[in-house]
This record gives structure tokens, C-alpha cells and sequence, in this order.
């Protein structure tokens, strides 16, 4: 447009005069200025030459920062001893040197700006160019650059203690005693001491195992119980067949029997009862099927800055798309979309819970500790074990008909990687009449199963189960269903 980009070549040529001088004042603007954060090619060369030698704690003036761009092939392309010599005389004071570190930082950042928008501008004039996947990546590009722009300082260690003293009363002060987000689950708890920000943690089972299910009970422990903000990402199920569960889940009524409408009179009380703890919760659900990575990063950042999500679900990892062709193989785009989750929860500062499929291969091993899935069991990337925090398996020990009575009606949440605490195994109860997961002590509504034991009615339906996963869809014949081949066992 004909117009000068922003620019401060005075302050450029006055911080590196202030560098040639002071031997103390490259501390003071090494974490503000990148060789790129000035405008000057020249002033480029040398303030790289000026970092080089602070780095390897060598002299700094005018002599070695010209012997130094002749090692680096840059001696006349910085202007050579006249332009050094230069700078040195240019020097007005170091009071206020980092100010003007930061103004040429500005410069710099409102440059690159510039030409985000000029790029974004080509792209959207380009027919050929998918307006989505340019929504996608222009958001992504932004965000990488305004995170240029937050710099993490030191911090001394007294704020540091405070605030660890304030989260240790914090958790003091509450009945649990648990310092994160507590699952629901009293024995899975004490273990986890709650799902930890930062963290992700891999849910992972082999099919009819009920990780969906198990995903979904937490969400209700959390927002509906305790009214904390889930996000909850489901790539397999659409939102009305998640909260055909849910529904079956808080009110103790069998899928079967939601399906179809018909129930007794105390029934419908229960269903009315059930379905007034939903509303106003903050239960926040997405159904995009083939959901990108980087559409899965916009949306939670949303989700986290409108709503106040502290923790999310997605349900499951190996549906996500990696979002970029150039990825080889299936098991680069799972390492891919790994890592990325495991940066996204650092960055949003909370827990991601992400859904995973075991390889079906463990579950050819005999014996009960045979068939319990283990961490080489995960699927497609040993990149998941690498990057998660946590992973935690479910495992049914009744579905391949092991266990005998003692295991009927219970499943194992195995601990296998816990990488700030300690691993084991948790029993809770799985009621498979309404697919919900419950602490061993948790009372059932025992008139939901046709005057049945809670227990019996949990594993009823799965003795003499074929080993095959089972049909994951509470509206069969109704809603289309997701993949049989990985589907979680009915209601």
C-alpha cells in the first residue's frame, strides 16, 4: 500500500550501542529481542554475533563482535567496521534499556501482524482455497503469535510457596480433601488425588469394555452432581444419543426402556425428577464427526475463555483427523494429535481426558492377568504412554467370563502410568442396565430393574456374552449408530 512498515532505528542502533558498551546489558534484553526483532538486516547480523559471544560468555565490544560476523560470513553484509564502530558512538544510556527493548519488540510484533494479514488476505482471494481450513489456520497462526508476545519471567520462590500453601488449604477445606478435579470416584480419587490441570490422561479400553460410559458418569459426577464446567467432544455418538445415556444414567432408568417409551407411572416420576438436575448445568457437548485437531484447538479454547471448562473429554482420540495431508501414516497422525493434546491441556491449564482404543490383540492372551489390558496394548503410537500423565484402563473381568460370582457386576479402573503418583487398580461397579459406572458403596435405584438386584442386573445381561462388542446405540432403529467394530455395550 505504499506505506513504511513499523520501525525505531534509532532505538535499534542504540540498544546495540548500549550491548557493544555494557557487558551487563545483554541480561537485560535477552528474553525481549530475537535477531528477527530488528528491522535493519545489519542490526540483525549484529546483535546475533553480540548473542553468540554472551552465550559462550565471551567478551563483548566492537573488536569481537567484528571477528565474531567474520566467523559467521556476515562481516560486510552487516556493514563491516565503519557500521559497528558506528553504533558503539550511539549509546545515550542503559537506564532505560529494556523500555526500548520493548517498543522494538512492538515493531517487530506489528510487522509480523502485517504480514499474517497479507497472507490471510491472498488465501481468501484464492477460489481454490477451503474457507474453513483458512478460518482454521488463520486462527492457529494468530494464537502462535500473540503467544510470541507472552514471555515467562523468573519468579521467586515466596509467591511460588503461597500459592502452594493457598491450594493446600483450599484442598484442606474441602470434605474430599482433593486438590484437583475430583472424578466421583471416592478409590480412584485417593489415588489420582483428582485430575491434575495440565494433565492428559488416556482412558483406554478394549470394545465393550464402556469407556464411553465411564466418560460419560464422570461427566455427570462433575457437572451435573458438582456443577463443574465439562467440555465433552464425542466423534462417534451424536448429542442426542449422549444424552439418551446421560438421561438413563441420572435417573436410574434402563436404556431399554427410555427407548421405548413405555414406563410404569413411578417412571415417568423418576424421569421427570432425572431430567430437572440437567438444566442450567454446564455440560457442554460437541458432535463433529472427523473433528481436525486444530478445530478441536479453537473450540476449546472457546469453551475455556466463554464457559469456564475446566476439564474436557473427547471421546475418542483415534477419530481425530490430524488435519494435514502431508502426515504419512495413520501412527504419525496419532503422535501428532497426542502431543497436541498434551500441549493444548498445558496451555489451557487443564485436564484433558482423552478416549483410546487397546489393540485386540492382548485379548487373545489367557487368564485373568492376561486378558487385563496393558501399556503395549495401546493402539497405533507409543507416542499416547509417551505423552500422557496418566493412563488408566478399564477392564470387566466378567465379560470373558472370569472372576466367577466375586466379579460379577464390577470393573477394574487399572492405574498403568501415573507419572507424578502411584499406579493400581480400583474396582467400581458397572450397572449395565442404564451403562453407568458407580463407587462400590453407591446406593441403586433398585426398582429401575424390574425389582432386581442392582448387581444382577448389572451383569445379567452380560453372562454367556459372546466375546464381540455389542451394539453402542440406546436408540437402535432410531438414530443411526456409530461403528460396531469399536462400539461400547449396550444399556
Amino acid at each position: 500500500m505504499g506505506r513504511l512498515q513499523p520501525q525505531a532505528l534509532d532505538l535499534e542502533e542504540a540498544v546495540l550501542g548500549a550491548l557493544l558498551i555494557d557487558s551487563n546489558a545483554f541480561a537485560e534484553v535477552c528474553e525481549v529481542l530475537e535477531p528477527e526483532s530488528f528491522y535493519d538486516k545489519r542490526n540483525q547480523w549484529v546483535y546475533a554475533a553480540i548473542r553468540t559471544l554472551a552465550l559462550k560468555q565471551q567478551p563483548v565490544d566492537t573488536l569481537t563482535v567484528m571477528e565474531e560476523l567474520k566467523k559467521m560470513g556476515k562481516y560486510e553484509e552487516a556493514g563491516g567496521q565503519p557500521y559497528v564502530v558506528q553504533l558503539s558512538r550511539k549509546m545515550v544510556s542503559t537506564a532505560h534499556l529494556k523500555y526500548h527493548a520493548q517498543i522494538i519488540r512492538q515493531k517487530y510484533l506489528a510487522r509480523q501482524l502485517i504480514s499474517f494479514a497479507s497472507k490471510v488476505e491472498d488465501l481468501a482471494f484464492d477460489d481454490a482455497q477451503d474457507v474453513e481450513e483458512l478460518l482454521q489456520m488463520a486462527e492457529s497462526d494468530l494464537f502462535k503469535l500473540a503467544q510470541k508476545n507472552e514471555k515467562s519471567d523468573f519468579t521467586q520462590i515466596d509467591p511460588i510457596i503461597n500459592a502452594i500453601g493457598e491450594q493446600l488449604r483450599a484442598a484442606a477445606a474441602r470434605q474430599d480433601g482433593i486438590p484437583g478435579i475430583a472424578s466421583g470416584y471416592t478409590e480412584l480419587d485417593k489415588i489420582t488425588s483428582g485430575w491434575q490441570n495440565g494433565d492428559l490422561v488416556i482412558l483406554a479400553a478394549r470394545p465393550a469394555m464402556g469407556k464411553t460410559a465411564f466418560a460419560l458418569s464422570m461427566a455427570k459426577n462433575m457437572a451435573i452432581d458438582n456443577g463443574i464446567p465439562v467440555g465433552f467432544f464425542s466423534l462417534e455418538m451424536s448429542r442426542m444419543q449422549l444424552g439418551m445415556r446421560l438421561l438413563s444414567n441420572v435417573s436410574e432408568i434402563p436404556g431399554e426402556k427410555l427407548k421405548t417409551g413405555q414406563l410404569a407411572p413411578y417412571e415417568w416420576q423418576q424421569l421427570d425428577a432425572g431430567m430437572a438436575k440437567f438444566f442450567g448445568k454446564p455440560l457442554y457437548i460437541d458432535e463433529t464427526p472427523s473433528l481436525t485437531i486444530f478445530e478441536f484447538q479453537t473450540k476449546a479454547r472457546r469453551l475455556v475463555r466463554e464457559h469456564g471448562v475446566k476439564v474436557i473429554m473427547i471421546d475418542y482420540l483415534q477419530l481425530m483427523d490430524a488435519g494435514d495431508s502431508r502426515i504419512g501414516n495413520r501412527q504419525e497422525a496419532v503422535s501428532m494429535i497426542s502431543r497436541s493434546l498434551k500441549q493444548m491441556a498445558k496451555e489451557l491449564n487443564i485436564p484433558i481426558l482423552a478416549l483410546s482404543q487397546v489393540n485386540r490383540e492382548g485379548s487373545k492372551r489367557e487368564g485373568d492377568e492376561g486378558k487385563r489390558p496393558q501399556l503395549t496394548d495401546l493402539r497405533e503410537s507409543g507416542a499416547i504412554e509417551q505423552d500422557a500423565d496418566l493412563v488408566i484402563f478399564i477392564h470387566r473381568p466378567e465379560y470373558y467370563h472370569l472372576g466367577g460370582e466375586e466379579k460379577r457386576g464390577l470393573a477394574e479402573i487399572i492405574i498403568a502410568k501415573h507419572r507424578n503418583g502411584a499406579t493400581g487398580i480400583v474396582e467400581l461397579k458397572f450397572i449395565h442396565s442404564f451403562a453407568a459406572f458407580r463407587n462400590i458403596t453407591d446406593s441403586i435405584i433398585e426398582s429401575s430393574h424390574n425389582g432386581g438386584d442392582a448387581e444382577l442386573s448389572a451383569s445379567s445381561d452380560v453372562s454367556g456374552m459372546p466375546d464381540v462388542p455389542l451394539s453402542d446405540d440406546p436408540l437402535a432403529g432410531i438414530v443411526p449408530s456409530g461403528s460396531a467394530q469399536d462400539s461400547e455395550p449396550p444399556f
